[in-house]
Order: C-alpha cells, then sequence, then structure tokens
C-alpha cells in the first residue's frame, strides 16, 4: 500500500514537472532583451533576419540609408577661402577704358566680386564690349564669375555709348500711368546690358518724387504718387529680370523728400513711420512682395529710426526696417561708399563698410578711388580675422550672393557685339508711344 501511493507521488512529481518546463521554454522565446523585431522586406514579405543574424543578400546591392540631399551653394561657400569670401563682399569701379594694372591687382589679389562702370569707362560699343570681356578673362583664376553693373535708367541717368537711341526717363513713363509700357522700358534696357555681357543694373528708381525741391531724384522717378511708384517702378523691375539681369531697386528707404544731394552731404528724413509706411516704404514693400532680388540703401539719416547712424549702414535701418518690417530676404548693396555723405561724415570709409556688413548689407559699393577701394577691402580683411566679423556673419552674407549669381546663372563668357541696328529699331517702335 505504501509502495503504491510513493509510485502514483513519483508520477504526479513527473506531470508538474514537464508543465513547468514548458512554460519555461514559451517565456523563454518571447523574451525581446531590447534587440530589434524581425522585419519585412517589401519584396518577399520574408523576414530579412533576426538581431544576431545577418540578413541573407542573395546577390542584391545592399539599400543604403537614405541620406540628405546636399545643397549645392552650401558646398560651393565651403570650398571658399576667406579671402574670395570677402572679395564677394564687394562691387569696385575701375579707371580708364582697358584692363589696367590696378583691375588686375583687385582681381588677382583681392579676388573683388564684381565692377560697376561709369560714362568715362565706356567710349563706343566695340571698346567697351572688348573691356567687358577682357575683365571675365582676366577673372578666370577665381572661383567665382563677377558682377559687371552700371546705372542704366532711362533719361539722364545712361551709360550706354551714343548710338542707342535714348530711352524715356522714368518721370516720362510715369505720365503715361501704364505698367505695360513700364515693364517693356525695362525689357528694353535689360536687353541692351545682357548684349554687351553686363549683368546688374541699379534700377528702377522706386523713390517717390515728393519734394520739387530735391536736387538729385526729379524724373528719374516715375512720379509723385506713391501708388503709382510702385506699380510702374515694380512692372519695371519685372521687365528688366525677364532678360536674365539682375534689376537692383534703390534708394531704400526713400530718397524722395530731400533737398541734399547724398552724392554732396547727408540728406535727413525726419518723417514718423505713419507717413513713411504710406509714401517712402510702400514702393519698397511692393517690389519685395513681387520678388525683389537686390535693394540698394541710400546715404539718408532717417531721424525717427536711427538718428546716429546713416541708413546705408544703421542696424535699424537694414535688418530691423528691411530685413524684419518689409520681410526681404535678398541680397542688400549699399549706394556707392565713396559719396560725400559717407566721406565728409567723419568715418572713416574702411570702418564705415565694416558697420555696414555687421549692419545687415552683403555687398559694399565703392565706385572711385583705388586707395578707398582698398581700405575697404582691408578693412573688411582685418575685421573677419580679429573676429569682429565672425564666421556665421560672413556666411551668411556670402551664401546670400551665391545664391543670385546662381540663380541668374553668371559666367564669365565672352559675347560678341550687340546688333545696334536691331535694338534701335526696336526701340523706336517703343519711344513712339510717349510722343
Amino acid at each position: 500500500m505504501n509502495r503504491s501511493i510513493h509510485i502514483r507521488f513519483i508520477a504526479v512529481m513527473l506531470i508538474m514537472l514537464t508543465v513547468v518546463g514548458c512554460s519555461f521554454s514559451s517565456k523563454q522565446e518571447g523574451k525581446t532583451d531590447n534587440k530589434p523585431p524581425v522585419t519585412e522586406t517589401k519584396d518577399s514579405g520574408k523576414p530579412t533576419g533576426t538581431a544576431d543574424e545577418e540578413p541573407i543578400n542573395q546577390g542584391k546591392t545592399p539599400v543604403k540609408p537614405e541620406q540628405p540631399p546636399t545643397d549645392p551653394v552650401l558646398e560651393q561657400l565651403k570650398g571658399l577661402s576667406v579671402e574670395e569670401k570677402i572679395g564677394q563682399l564687394v562691387i569696385v569701379g575701375m579707371e580708364g577704358t582697358t584692363v589696367d594694372r590696378t583691375s588686375r591687382k583687385l582681381l588677382d589679389k583681392y579676388q573683388v566680386g564684381g565692377f560697376i562702370f561709369f560714362k568715362d569707362n565706356i567710349q563706343s560699343t566695340e571698346q567697351a564690349v572688348r573691356l567687358f570681356n577682357d575683365l571675365k578673362k582676366a577673372n578666370a583664376g577665381n572661383p567665382l564669375p563677377l558682377w559687371l553693373s552700371v546705372d542704366e535708367e532711362g533719361g539722364r541717368v545712361t551709360r550706354l555709348p551714343g548710338e542707342f537711341a535714348k530711352l524715356p526717363a522714368s518721370g516720362t513713363v510715369g505720365m503715361k500711368n501704364d505698367p505695360g509700357l513700364a515693364e517693356s522700358i525695362g525689357n528694353e534696357i535689360g536687353k541692351r546690358l545682357s548684349g554687351f555681357g553686363l549683368n546688374m543694373v541699379f534700377a528702377p528708381v522706386l523713390d517717390v518724387n515728393s519734394n520739387p525741391d530735391n536736387p538729385v531724384i526729379g524724373d528719374r522717378s516715375f512720379g509723385s504718387s506713391a501708388e503709382r511708384v510702385s506699380r510702374l517702378g515694380t512692372a519695371a523691375m519685372k521687365g528688366i529680370r525677364e532678360t536674365g539681369v539682375v534689376p537692383v531697386v534703390k534708394h531704400f528707404p526713400g530718397h524722395g523728400d530731400t533737398s541734399v544731394d547724398s552724392h554732396l552731404g547727408l540728406p535727413v528724413v525726419k518723417h514718423d513711420m505713419s507717413r513713411l509706411n504710406e509714401v517712402e516704404l510702400a514702393p519698397f514693400r511692393k517690389a519685395v512682395a513681387e520678388g525683389a532680388d537686390v535693394v540698394m540703401v541710400a546715404h539718408l539719416l532717417m531721424a525717427n529710426i536711427d538718428p546716429k547712424t546713416p541708413a546705408s549702414y544703421s542696424g535699424p535701418v537694414i535688418t530691423g526696417l528691411l530685413r524684419e518690417k518689409l520681410g526681404f530676404e535678398g541680397v542688400v548693396i549699399t549706394d556707392d561708399m565713396t559719396m560725400g555723405a559717407v566721406t565728409q561724415g567723419g568715418l572713416e570709409i574702411g570702418e564705415a563698410a565694416v558697420r555696414s556688413v555687421l549692419a545687415g548689407s552683403n555687398i559694399i559699393l565703392v565706385g572711385h578711388e583705388y586707395e578707398l577701394e582698398e581700405a575697404v577691402l582691408q578693412s573688411l580683411t582685418k575685421a573677419v580675422h580679429n573676429g569682429r566679423i565672425s564666421p556665421e556673419v560672413l556666411d551668411d552674407r556670402v551664401l546670400a550672393i551665391l545664391r543670385l549669381k546662381g540663380k541668374y546663372r553668371l559666367s564669365d563668357k565672352v559675347v560678341t557685339q550687340p546688333d545696334i541696328e536691331r535694338m534701335n529699331r526696336e526701340a523706336e517702335k517703343l519711344i513712339r508711344k510717349f510722343k
């Protein structure tokens, strides 16, 4: 009897051990130990392997992790030396009608971003084309193509040779009050410049001609109405842009209601923000909304925005007003820093250039005198190397320039002489509409 009970007890114990063992085995199989689960491919729906086992390739090329797309302009920026970046911050003028030793030095030593040309640089179509092509050839050793720029507004502000039919001034265009005609005039300006191989024009003028005593604007403006200047100026900007030439709207924040010529002294604008928004700023706001690429900042003292610093190197004007309030994200260029408004103001031109870059400008325009051009380049170089202009600020200013040069597909490709007769025939048809 006792033996029978003992046998039954052993049998029960064996059954219990079997049950517990199965349960323990099941739990072990369910553990993950924080290892990734088996995944499935889209091809077969079969497991590719576990965390402890490499998936079977079966002769297929391994799928690489998806890489973020590269920004070619950022890569281009990374490839520039500090000196090459500093050079992009400056557009300079030149003396004479040929590429001389000074011009070559500006290209070889300082790698300047471009040139501005005046009437003294352009004697004839043939000579001008040769000059522009020679500058492009001289720039061949530098990594970026040149800005080749002029003031060409129509009317009394023109740099092109006398062989070209004279286009009407903006004031004459304004009297017609026709955006289509304004766009056609802008397009004609752009085609002429493009024919020479030029790629940037300091036009259209967006100043509202609200002061009859203004010595510098007058008929360069489309009129005394902010609404008219906004519509016609923006139309002219678009007409230029269609030709592949970069339009530069000017003179921010508005040179119309001044009685001092900024070539000679510093004009002061005393209007409050209510008036500025209604009149002076309205055309620029419209241009920014319509995709303006470049804004030129004038040498004006905006008394109610920054009573101590001219607009061309004022942070409250360039960054606070233009960039933050108007939302402009493009390239800011100064008016010519050799003008009396700067040089007669007691501040050394190189220091003014450094302050302008720190205030938000991308390009410093230095139109005359090699000594002044070199002073600006050396001051910018010193400011970068001593950390006053930080690497981040330098890269920010230059990146916008590179993006713009890329957008307009600038190149140093030489051009042939433009067909003046054909251009004049087209222009005459347009000019007759203003008679």
